[in-house]
């Protein structure tokens, strides 16, 4: 079963900047795309970044020109730079990833999630 585990979540301050990094475990043959959610309480989970494995990548606009979604040049690993964060960038943040295991059977797995909480 392929796994995904965030971590680098946190608390800080207005117009500060944090790193989230999602890995993979598991056996998979191959990972089509990975990204970045988030949600608040009540409120639906919303596409924040998402990169394909050609490193096409895709943003919302309410996070375009603060945050960027990166690899390590593997296709299990994926990382979002949050700068400039604001009040309501405060969100549980999931990892997803999509693609096909070890049995060539498709995939789309989510992370367990990570807090992150921005104050004024």
């Amino acid at each position: 079963q392929v796994q995904f585990v965030e971590s680098g979540g946190g608390l800080v301050q207005l117009g500060g900047s944090l790193r989230l990094s999602c890995t993979t475990s598991g056996k998979f043959v191959r990972i089509v795309a990975m990204g970045w959610y988030r949600q608040t309480p009540g409120n639906q989970r919303e596409l924040i970044a998402a990169r394909a494995t050609d490193g096409k990548t895709t943003y919302a606009e309410s996070v375009k020109g603060r945050f960027i979604i990166s690899g390590d040049g593997t296709e299990n690993t994926v990382y979002l730079r949050m700068d400039s964060l604001k009040p309501e960038d405060t969100a549980v943040y999931y990892c997803n990833g999509e693609g096909f295991d070890s049995n060539y059977r498709p995939f789309n797995s989510w992370g367990r999630g990570t807090q992150v909480t921005v104050s004024s």
